[in-house]
């Protein structure tokens, strides 16, 4: 059987809503942190290739992922999300300043302090005292 291109990305994103709708907060800001860190590849591949409307289309979408992972801060809760912040804003910035094809060679940066956040993130355990549901302080809001 045979899915053809647009069969592929039906079932792709199928698979991606899926996982959306299984995972928990931590989860999702993992999902959220992949997803930004593939569109600046993406942007990058397009860039390289010299199709430059397809990687302002990534650099977009990776824009209103770290957007979203921006407002789902509670800076109520202290340091560290006044420090997550900062650095998604300063993220934010860097993508919008990306989009001049000759600014673009910060992206490998912006992918590897992406890349940074994702792994301090995925070494702090899903849940805090053993308690279902809550993330730990300074993240999200559920």
């Amino acid at each position: 059987m045979s899915f053809g291109r647009n069969g592929s990305m039906a079932y792709k994103s199928v698979a991606a809503h899926g996982g959306v709708a299984a995972a928990d907060p931590h989860g999702l800001v993992l999902m959220l942190l992949d997803g930004a860190i593939s569109r600046i590849a993406q942007a990058r591949g397009c860039h390289e290739n010299g199709q430059k409307l397809d990687a302002t289309l990534h650099l977009q979408r990776a824009l209103a992922i770290v957007g979203e992972l921006k407002a789902a801060l509670d800076l109520s809760q202290g340091e560290i999300a006044h420090n997550l912040d900062a650095l998604y804003d300063y993220i934010c910035r860097q993508l919008l300043l990306a989009h001049v094809p000759s600014k673009r060679d910060g992206l490998p940066a912006l992918s590897a302090l992406l890349g940074e956040i994702r792994g301090a993130w995925a070494a702090i355990p899903p849940t805090v005292n053993g308690r279902g549901g809550q993330v730990p302080a300074g993240q999200t809001r559920s």
